[in-house]
């Protein structure tokens, strides 16, 4: 079976990762290919992740950059279909929610080609979040639905979807992690920030709807001020959420702002937090298993599990109740009480969905031996403008 796994953004690298090495395991079954869009193309938010994550380097490299999410979207579809063509996988695998994601559902419906979706079926209900519609879109046009929760099953049930596509494997963000923990221990970032453990509050922004929208991020900002007379905050800032720092009078002279760092350092600052208040939504997750107390600055999550088994909390956007809500933790005499992961997050999902896979294989290899799918073409010439992280794209024989 000839696999293409596509990824454009950090949280893509994570759910693939643990998905290629399992896949190695059977090199007479899989054939992988890996393509990255482009869509983080900066070293901090990209090439830094593949090397922490041990992931090989992308067979092709589409560049497709930034942009409007209908542009990003567009360019990936424009850029995306040949290389289809080119390869002719039997089966295509994506995550989440980005633009990338749903670029591909599209480019694969149009050519036939099977798809596999990891992380389907989470719902914020919101479909003013553009990650909403490339959930729904992309879980209408999958064949394989990799589940995390409970309730992103009960969601694509009742939108219809067929329950033989849809498969309960746990969270392979979680396997990202579990494999990492042991390598982020290791990591000098605390030291080379002056912190210490439990003593500083970690802080990650990135949606527009945060920090596009003035009011809101001047809310956001004045609660991170006042709590930064009571804890260190630390601030790895989003290059879009830089752009807007960048154009606000405000000060953040008491924020400790850093440029992103790559998934070790990262996870190392996070698991010795207090506490993290983030946007994100991998982080909701990461929070949850690592047992650190998450303020979601949101109105609603995707990830329901993360508040009800978890240690996740929605905090409405005003600076009063960020704050009450922060110092709240900040009064709590341990970090947060012991309780169960959720069901399958034990660091093996990325083993259930190759199992899955792996019991399609046979009938895939027969019927290309028929003819049923078009012939790959001889050869694959990679992008010739890679970012610098990725110059090494290059011609793979095949």
């Amino acid at each position: 079976m000839k696999v293409m796994h596509i990824v454009g953004a950090r949280p893509n690298f994570m759910k693939i990762a643990p998905i290629i090495v399992q896949m190695r395991k059977w090199p007479e079954t899989f054939e992988q290919v890996l393509v990255h869009t482009g869509q983080h193309y900066d070293d901090n938010m990209s090439a830094a992740f593949f090397q922490d994550l041990e992931l090989p380097r992308p067979d092709v490299y589409l560049g497709v950059g930034s942009g409007t999410h209908s542009g990003q979207t567009g360019r990936t579809l424009i850029a995306l279909e040949p290389e289809m063509v080119r390869y002719a996988p039997d089966l295509v695998v994506v995550g989440g929610d980005v633009n990338s994601t749903l670029a591909t559902a599209l480019v694969c419906a149009k050519l036939g080609i099977r798809l596999a979706h990891i992380e389907a079926g989470l719902r914020s209900f919101d479909r003013s979040m553009p990650e909403e519609v490339n959930r729904i879109v992309t879980d209408q046009l999958s064949d394989f639905l990799f589940t995390t929760e409970a309730s992103a099953e009960r969601n694509l049930l009742h939108e219809g979807v067929d329950p033989k596509k849809i498969h309960f494997v746990g969270n392979v963000m979680i396997d990202s992690l579990v494999n990492a923990l042991p390598k982020a221990k290791r990591s000098k970032v605390l030291a080379k920030l002056g912190l210490r453990r439990g003593e500083y509050g970690v802080v990650t922004l990135h949606r527009p709807s945060n920090v596009d929208d003035p009011d809101v991020l001047d809310e956001i900002l004045a609660a991170l001020e006042a709590l930064s007379g009571s804890i260190g905050i630390i601030f790895p800032v989003h290059p879009r959420t830089r752009r807007q720092l960048d154009s606000r009078s405000r000060s953040t002279s008491k924020l400790q702002l850093i440029e992103p760092l790559g998934y070790l350092d990262f996870l190392k600052l996070t698991s010795n937090a207090r506490f993290v208040l983030t946007d994100s939504g991998g982080l909701q997750e990461e929070t949850t298993y690592l047992e650190i107390p998450c303020m979601t600055l949101r109105a609603n999550t995707e990830r329901p599990v993360t508040i009800e088994m978890g240690t996740n909390r929605l905090v409405p956007l005003r600076a009063t109740d960020i704050e009450r809500c922060a110092r709240r933790v900040l009064g709590e005499r341990t970090r947060i009480a012991k309780r169960s992961k959720p069901p399958l997050w034990d660091g093996r999902a990325a083993r259930r969905i190759v199992e899955v896979l792996r019991s399609v294989a046979v009938p895939d290899a027969t019927s290309r031996r028929r003819g049923s799918r078009r012939s790959p073409r001889s050869h694959f010439v990679a992008a010739s403008e890679a970012s610098p992280g990725f110059q090494n794209a290059r011609v793979v024989k095949k």
